[in-house]
């Protein structure tokens, strides 16, 4: 099996261009993940790609696999995740197209498998910073020398999906102070750090939602509309990827690897 430093849930335009892309299939205790592993070298760096919703986007956010898809990234030597999503801004200062480093979330999922401890050993683990303060530090600075509207740190309230949120919802979040709606964050944020990875996210925002204050005008998002964007965003996105990991330094200066799990993985 092959092996790899740096995690990417990105989809086939992360590494399209690539030259040598090797794809595998990873088997886990969890199923298999959402698709074929496809394992590259960039800037040096052996990388590997996965497309948390699949290939064709056949699974949605409350169905994706998270368990096997962390399993397999850290099978295969992962020690950091750069989890890049789609999202809409619950606040006006931040804009479509302004990238967001989130530094804590809020879950208001259900129902989604979110621990591998599940017994006869119980492991309590702390979230309190969830995210690695390290990659976002470097992604914040990166995406700033790139001409990016950057915004470091800020809160991700992760609802269950496929839905959008109400009216109603979405003005009790942004009320809350709350910066960006996403729905596939949790539980895989939280999955990273049980196997003592890293995680970065980069909330790439596609539109203001429907409850943001003084907004009644805004009209409700659509799918195709998320995606429209996000896709004409995906060169931004991949050329930020693309530079964080050429300039990653090879160890870790982030307490992310200190939670519990030592032993699992022989890196």
């Amino acid at each position: 099996m092959g092996r790899a430093e740096i995690g990417i849930f990105g989809g086939s335009g992360f590494y399209s261009l690539l030259p040598d892309v090797e794809e595998i299939k990873v088997d886990t205790p969890y199923g298999p993940p959402s698709d074929r592993i496809a394992l590259a070298t960039v800037a040096g760096r052996r990388v590997a790609f996965l497309p948390r919703h699949g290939r064709d986007h056949q699974y949605p956010p409350h169905r994706i696999p998270y368990r096997a898809n962390l399993w397999a990234m850290r099978s295969l030597g992962v020690t950091r995740i750069i989890g890049p999503c789609a999202a809409g801004s619950l606040q006006p200062a931040v804009q479509p197209g302004d990238f967001v480093f989130a530094d804590q979330f809020v879950d208001r999922t259900s129902g989604r498998p979110d621990t591998f401890f599940e017994g006869p050993v119980t492991v309590h683990v702390s979230l309190a910073d969830p995210y690695c303060p390290e990659l976002r530090r470097r992604g914040v600075g990166l995406a700033r020398e790139l001409g990016i509207t950057a915004h470091d740190g800020g809160t991700v309230v992760v609802i269950q999906g496929p839905r959008f949120s109400t009216r109603a919802e979405s003005q009790w979040f942004s009320s809350l102070g709350w910066q960006v709606i996403n729905m596939t964050q949790y539980p895989e944020v939280v999955l990273a750090r049980e196997l003592d990875m890293c995680y970065l996210n980069i909330s790439l925002i596609t539109d203001y939602d429907v409850g943001l204050a003084g907004r009644e005008d805004i009209a409700p998002v659509t799918a195709e509309e998320v995606m429209r964007v996000f896709k004409a965003n995906n060169a931004r996105l991949r050329r930020l990827i693309m530079a964080l990991i050429e300039r990653l330094p090879a160890e870790r200066g982030c307490d992310c690897g200190l939670t519990s799990t030592r032993g699992r993985f022989a890196d």
